[in-house]
């Protein structure tokens, strides 16, 4: 075989890089021919509050934890030790129950609606719902592992008027609600949905449990199988049709299958059987998605994992889309034309990587959001608003965090009609587009450079406002707009969230940043 010459390969190296440079350089976009294929629910953009942060008790330890709420523990000690059956204790921490009044959080939370806020979580499985105006009792009734009182879901009812949110949730299934056979009684929801409504309140969706894939760690009883998950379901349609008629059945809402599973624990069912066993009955196709797990989980496996080195690889951000795939084939096959809602979600399992608080993950947030508004995915529930490493909010201030600002200026420049940009110029540059909220005509561009080293540019022939994110390091919790630093006020109030004026012409995108860009005379005949 002919050997080439380092010599012969260098010129051929150098026009190609050239050519490449030159490509970026001479890519354009025109958002008015941008076609439309799909569109999103209002609520899309929403998030989580969990059951264990309204009754208090064991979530996900933080990384920096203090101890400082350890002692809180005492007072409701029997439920405080309540944690997923199988899990690592150590891997928990105690918090008192979250103030649901605070001032700081209900204003940052109605900034983001209207949204869906859903309470649920592994904990709600095994709660018990105190069905009086007296304290909580303390320790939870047998087969039940925690205690909601009326106030505490009140507190929720208020928080959901509020901020503009709807409410999701699911039921208690564990072995206290349960008669001598082991099927399902729904004593306990119609107690909870009757109250809900006597409060003012609305549940507008719920599943019957939260992740029937992994119904052994979450309190259903041993031996809890496909044929007894479609037993139960029967039991709960037939019974929210009269009690709740107008509320949507979600589900399954599975976890942890596909391309990336993860097998947390023992006894986990599968989705497909899950789905066979119960026929066509939900009125929304749900699912949890994580692309893996924290370091908190490591035990389940290196292929759970990833470092922080890998945050912005291809791999990494195009997972969301791999498990959709996943999930939205599930679909197809067990209830077509069904609407998907993916309803919880956060960059992994177990609490978040260290780096879920920092600008590092805005990307993987940001681009899992917009792909998956592409593929067809209605509502996404952030995990959570404001809890441990993944929430939106710091858990002890409340002060927003780098994917809280992405949320909120997704909220104000994207409306719900999803279009279909021209391929990006680069691999690491991520392009999407959706009409421009209350703009007839206009259109949003969302434009990510997940490269750190180079900056591209677009041509765009409109005028239009430009709103870019970056940090001064990608692990930073503080994150730039335009350039300055986004940050409350003494009082609380959000900043003014402005563009810069940026003529019809090439846009250049720094290294590691996330650009919106509002062309509001677009023209684009689908956004009228």
């Amino acid at each position: 075989m002919k050997k080439t010459s380092l010599r012969a390969i260098l010129p051929i190296v150098f026009v190609l890089g050239l050519s490449a440079r030159l490509a970026a350089q001479a890519a354009s976009l025109d958002p008015a021919k941008m076609n439309p294929i799909g569109t999103v629910d209002e609520r899309f953009h929403s998030y989580n509050i969990e059951m264990v942060e309204v009754t208090g008790g064991k979530f996900w330890k933080p990384y920096k934890s203090n101890g400082a709420n350890a002692g809180k523990a005492q007072a409701r000690a029997q439920q405080s030790e309540a944690i997923p059956s199988g899990m690592d204790p150590n891997l928990y921490e105690y918090r008192p129950p979250i103030n649901l009044t605070n001032a700081r959080l209900l204003k940052l939370a109605a900034a983001l609606g209207p949204a869906y806020v859903r309470v649920s979580g592994t904990w709600a499985n095994t709660v018990y719902f105190q069905n009086d105006d007296n304290p909580s009792r303390g320790e939870a009734p047998p087969g039940f592992s925690g205690v909601l009182t009326r106030k505490e879901w009140k507190g929720v009812i208020d928080f959901a008027h509020a901020a503009n949110a709807e409410i999701v949730t699911s039921f208690s299934t564990s072995t206290g609600t349960r008669d001598a056979r082991g099927v399902w009684v729904p004593e306990q929801a119609r107690q909870s949905l009757a109250y809900t409504k006597s409060a003012g309140g609305r549940i507008a969706a719920a599943e019957f449990m939260n992740e029937p894939t992994y119904a052994a760690m979450g309190g259903a009883p041993k031996g809890y199988d496909a044929a007894a998950y479609a037993r139960d379901v029967t039991v709960f349609r037939q019974f929210i049709r009269q009690a709740a008629p107008d509320m949507l059945f979600l589900g399954p809402g599975s976890v942890g299958e596909g391309p990336f599973a993860m097998g947390m624990g023992s006894g986990m069912l599968k989705s497909e059987d899950l789905l066979r066993a119960t026929g066509p009955v939900f009125d929304i196709f749900s699912y949890h998605l994580y692309a893996g797990a924290s370091k908190r989980c490591a035990s389940l496996g290196a292929s759970s994992q990833t470092v922080e080195s890998e945050a912005l690889s291809q791999d990494w951000l195009s997972r969301p889309e791999k498990i959709d795939a996943f999930y939205a084939g599930l679909r197809d096959r067990s209830e077509p034309s069904k609407p998907l809602w993916i309803t919880e979600t956060a960059d992994t399992a177990c609490g978040g990587n260290p780096w879920a608080s920092t600008f590092l993950d805005t990307f993987r947030y940001l681009i899992e959001h917009a792909t998956l508004a592409q593929r067809g995915v209605k509502v996404i529930m952030h995990n959570t608003l404001a809890s441990s490493d993944y929430g939106l909010l710091d858990e002890n201030t409340f002060q927003p965090r780098p994917n809280y600002w992405a949320a909120l200026l997704w909220r104000r420049l994207m409306g719900t009609t999803v279009l279909k940009p021209d391929p990006p110029p680069a691999p690491k540059l991520y392009v999407y587009a959706q009409c421009l909220r209350r703009h007839s005509g206009g259109v949003t561009l969302l434009v990510l450079n997940a490269d750190q080293h180079h900056a591209y540019g677009i041509t765009i022939p409109y005028d239009m406002e430009r709103y870019t994110l970056t940090a001064t390091h990608l692990q930073n919790t503080a994150v730039q707009l335009n350039g300055t630093v986004l940050e409350l006020d003494s009082n609380d109030n959000l900043p003014q969230i402005a563009g810069k004026a940026a003529p019809a012409g090439r846009v250049s995108f720094a290294p590691a940043s996330i650009t919106f860009l509002a062309i509001a005379n677009a023209g684009n005949s689908s956004c009228r």
